[in-house]
């Protein structure tokens, strides 16, 4: 072959490689681009708050002479001692309303995923509409429904529903606020959406076929809701309890408006050290210890339920 024809020279490698490796190297690197602001936003707006609620646990000082650390972990131990009745009561409300909410979550939950049809859109927008409202308005306005002398309480009255209440302690005489029944009713309105609309995602995914062949085996309805859609509806049962009982642990609104003394919440001590008190290191061991008590219960709960797609 004469030199005339011969194919040209190709470039050296040492010129491509470098960039050949730049873009693999790249490629690898946007996916973390993509998560750095939302792991921006979890340092800011969490480790950060916490680290700084961590030290402030452990300080001592007041608020004339100023606080500083000196790793005083007896704070945790005070704290636990004088407002124990008040977390055990946190627990109890929170798990009441999660299991009122469920009750009444999951038939409307069902309702909206199978027997819908067109209205299942409207139905929906009825369940979040009260989202649209002030937390603080639609608590406010519980304060009016129960209020001494309203038809609520005659309603009840008459039914001889508040002797049953009486008996059990939950309501004082004829009135409803001021009792544990009351700040259980606003947690359950108040958090009731985020019970129904786990629900609603984890039943309307069943394949309607399988109740269709559950009939084919003639099981009865009853049968088919215990061994078909109950038990592949139990991730939407575990996301909704939890979503239900987490925030109403530590809520303090409902209990500060619907409530008394007597029934006040672990949120409420909490709100109380922070901005009545002005006792700073009591107030961030009672938000530790809160977190770390919900979180074991959590745990436990995820672990006993055995749901998979939560672990």
């Amino acid at each position: 072959m004469s030199a005339a024809t011969a194919p040209p020279a190709q470039a050296a490698p040492e010129a491509g490689e470098p960039a050949a490796r730049r873009t693999p190297r790249r490629k690898r690197l946007v996916p973390y681009w993509l998560l750095l602001p939302g792991v921006l936003w979890l340092l800011v707006f969490f480790v950060v708050p916490l680290v700084y609620q961590a030290s402030t646990s452990v300080q001592t000082g007041s608020l004339e002479a100023g606080f500083r650390v000196t790793w005083h972990v007896q704070t945790y131990w005070h704290a636990l001692q004088l407002y124990y009745p008040q977390f055990l009561r946190s627990l109890l409300y929170a798990a009441v309303a999660t299991l009122l909410c469920l009750a009444a979550g999951y038939p409307l939950a069902y309702l909206i995923a199978f027997r819908g049809g067109r209205c299942r859109n409207l139905l929906l927008v009825l369940v979040i509409a009260p989202f649209f409202t002030s937390f603080l308005i639609r608590t406010l306005a519980w304060k009016t429904i129960l209020a001494d002398g309203g038809p609520v309480v005659a309603l009840l009255n008459s039914a001889h529903v508040l002797d049953l209440t009486n008996a059990l302690g939950w309501t004082s005489g004829d009135r409803l606020l001021a009792t544990p029944l009351a700040v259980v009713t606003g947690l359950t309105y108040n958090f009731l959406p985020f019970m129904i609309l786990p629900l609603y995602t984890s039943l309307e995914r069943i394949d309607h076929r399988l109740h269709e062949a559950a009939g084919d085996l003639y099981a009865t309805p009853l049968t088919t809701f215990r061994k078909v859609t109950f038990p592949m509806s139990l991730p939407g049962v575990v996301s909704g309890t939890l979503l239900t009982f987490i925030p109403a642990s530590g809520d303090y609104v409902n209990a500060q408006l619907l409530g008394s003394a007597d029934t006040k919440m672990i949120g409420s001590v909490i709100q109380s050290q922070f901005l009545t008190v002005l006792d700073y290191p009591a107030a961030a061991a009672l938000s530790f210890i809160l977190m770390a008590v919900v979180l074991l219960v959590v745990t436990l709960y995820i672990r006993r339920a055995g749901t998979e797609e939560l672990l």
